[in-house]
């Protein structure tokens, strides 16, 4: 998986503070033993793949590292999506034991695919034992598979990671709106008819509906929440169905003019991305 953060750290010498983009933030699993990770200076940085490399023979020996919960945390409401012949696509895998937790949960057909080769090399080996778990080195926004190839897509965090950078959560720049572009039409062309995409993030509703409320994607739109203490964000696509009129509308707005951007509220963190679970969006 590509894991993000929307947030930018301060330059300035002393305690480290988040300006936090209201849009969404990152939380590791508390269940997640892998050690804290180095924070890049600048929030961008979580959009490269340099980065991510690095950060993965970092940890190569490393327990996986769960962004926005673990697989129980979210369980109930995935499994009703699911069955056991789907085949799925996880997009953005990075070292998450998602696609494992899904083969252990009874669905054994998964393919996981990141941009890093580094984690794409460690993730073969981890799971060498699984045959039908397939892992491959591929850009999210140029899928190297024939159309109509998954029941299921799945995405946990990697679209956050792609708008990492983004100076206001409510103006995405004309840049990040045609990169989820590309990557939601990838996703749509993938899909069987009624087959389903899965997309798990702290990006709320007024942030994230944007984008998926798009009619050529050809599929419907529906959202849950998930968590404690903190609240993720679930949402499911069905391709072969409408979206509403409501949510057309609302699809609309990534086209309206720029707004001026809204302020940061700043917090103070630790050196560890757990912090994020205490961000208030």
């Amino acid at each position: 998986m590509i894991p993000s953060l929307l947030a930018t750290w301060s330059a300035k010498p002393g305690p480290k503070v988040l300006a936090v983009c209201p849009a969404a933030a990152s939380m590791a699993s508390p269940r997640a033993q892998a050690p804290p990770p180095e924070i890049p200076e600048q929030n961008c940085r979580y959009r490269e793949v340099q980065y991510w490399d690095q950060r993965y023979r970092n940890a190569a020996d490393s327990a996986p590292y769960e962004w926005f919960g673990d697989f129980s945390s979210f369980r109930a409401l995935l499994e009703p999506e699911l069955r056991p012949e789907d085949r799925i696509l996880v997009l953005g895998c990075g070292n998450s034991a998602l696609s494992y937790e899904l083969f252990l949960g009874g669905f054994p057909d998964v393919t996981s695919v990141d941009y890093s080769s580094v984690v794409v090399a460690a993730m073969q080996a981890r799971y060498a034992h699984v045959p039908t778990l397939r892992w491959e080195t591929m850009d999210v926004r140029a899928l190297d598979f024939p159309s109509g190839s998954f029941e299921v897509v799945l995405e946990k965090g990697m679209l956050d990671a792609l708008l990492a950078g983004e100076q206001d959560p409510w103006n995405v720049s004309s840049e990040g709106v045609h990169t989820v572009d590309q990557v939601l039409s990838e996703v749509s062309r993938v899909l069987v008819h009624g087959g389903r995409f899965i997309s798990l993030t702290s990006a709320a509703p007024h942030f994230r509906i944007r984008h998926y409320a798009q009619a050529r994607y050809g599929w419907s739109l529906r959202h849950a929440t998930y968590g404690n203490s903190f609240h993720f964000h679930l949402y499911i696509m069905q391709k072969g169905r409408e979206l509403t009129i409501a949510q057309l509308a609302v699809g609309t707005q990534v086209l309206s003019p720029p707004r001026p951007p809204t302020t940061p509220c700043f917090l103070q963190d630790s050196d560890h991305e757990d912090f994020l679970n205490a961000i208030q969006l």
